[in-house]
């Protein structure tokens, strides 16, 4: 089993394809922003939008479970008969 990465290997390693994630984000915030200028956003669209900049507050913060907190914010509550809800058949 190999050593675990020390926190400059996985930044050394991640670093361009996080860089990379990070410049999409910024580029699709830009777009969203430039276009709204022209119209607002529907009540779904500004939904969405506050949720992404939830989501990058929660990256911007310390701690180590930032990948919990996130996943817990775009998660649905549990709803029993969800399966029935999306017309799924339990097996």
């Amino acid at each position: 089993m190999p050593a675990p990465q020390t926190a400059d290997e996985i930044v050394a390693d991640k670093f361009l394809e996080v860089r990379a994630k990070l410049l999409e984000i910024a580029a699709t915030l830009d777009r969203v922003d430039r276009a709204s200028a022209d119209s607002s956003l529907s009540d779904e669209a500004a939904h969405r939008r506050d949720a992404l900049q939830k989501g990058i507050e929660i990256i911007a913060s310390e701690g180590s479970d930032r990948a919990a907190r996130l996943q817990m914010l775009y998660s649905r509550e549990y709803q029993p008969g969800w399966r029935e809800t999306f017309g799924m058949k339990s097996s």
